[in-house]
């Protein structure tokens, strides 16, 4: 039976900047548009979280039952090291995903954002069939493309939209970025599994596109968020705030273009998300003085 330690390592918590970050540029970016709202806020924060956390145990139990967490390095899995009943893995991803689905229709309630249930459907589906059913994209190499979907443009935009109804060039460029840094947290994790996930035919975009354009994929993805905050900056100037994040990328982009691999990588994880949570908070902190 697992401790609740290996449960609490088992929602991959260093994941959960990919949750908060997009409601933190959505949330000011809804400040620059006069329409914030602090509990509408904390709402689309509870439903990121959950779905989250939900992703990472479905994610865990489907991959645990079909074997392909076998070859893994990295994060404890439940049903991979045998520490908990597959039963019990879906449940708790199930409860999550449930979790997401009653607080998002508390906020498209309050908000009025009706329109957005079927976005939220749409995004807890998704986050089942990523390695889940008969067919899930994940082992198809279009993981990255629903991250960017569902973690920066939806979960950006979606924030925005239920406090303040309306979009700008700002919104869009915010959710661009914060959408590729939490690509670069798929890319990491994906190479770094990457031998294993070939063994086992697990066909994600690392296994598809190799180790070194892998590498140069996700130097690619921790520069081109900075260029989407300057386009951010042209509605609203303080958002080159969000370039002050620029030197974290140094230590994890040496990291990856050293050639590290395998347990190598854990930290590159932590460092990516360190970076995105640092991006998030001085893109937000600058949309929130130009407003």
């Amino acid at each position: 039976m697992a401790s609740l330690a290996q449960w609490v390592a088992g929602a991959r918590p260093r994941t959960l900047p990919a949750a908060v970050a997009p409601v933190a540029v959505g949330t000011g970016s809804a400040h620059t548009l006069g329409g914030a709202e602090p509990g509408l806020a904390l709402l689309a924060l509870l439903v990121a979280v959950s779905l989250q956390v939900g992703v990472n145990y479905a994610n865990d139990y489907s991959d645990g039952i079909r074997g392909t967490d076998a070859q893994r390095v990295g994060p404890t899995r439940l049903v991979g090291d045998r520490l908990a009943d597959p039963s019990t893995v879906r449940f708790a991803a199930f409860l999550f995903f449930f979790a997401a689905a009653v607080t998002g229709l508390a906020l498209v309630s309050l908000s009025g954002a009706w329109l957005l249930l079927l976005v939220g459907a749409a995004a807890i589906v998704a986050a089942w069939r990523y390695t889940g059913g008969r067919n899930p994209y994940g082992y198809r190499g279009l993981g990255e493309v629903m991250v960017f979907v569902f973690f920066g443009l939806v979960a950006v935009l979606g924030t925005t939209w239920t406090q303040a109804h309306r979009l700008d060039t700002g919104s869009w460029a915010g959710a661009v970025g914060v959408g590729l840094l939490a690509c670069a947290l798929l890319v990491v994790n994906n190479l770094r599994d990457l031998h294993g996930d070939r063994e086992v035919g697990k066909r994600t975009l690392a296994v598809r596109l190799g180790d070194r354009r892998t590498r140069v994929l996700y130097v690619a993805l921790v520069v081109a968020p900075f260029l989407a905050a300057a386009v951010a900056a042209t509605v609203h100037r303080w958002a080159l705030l969000a370039l002050l994040a620029a030197p974290l990328t140094v230590l994890p982009v040496r990291q990856i273009v050293s050639g590290a691999t395998g347990r190598q990588l854990v930290p590159v994880l932590g460092l990516t998300g360190l970076v995105q949570l640092a991006y998030a908070g001085l893109l937000t902190l600058g949309l929130l003085l130009s407003a």
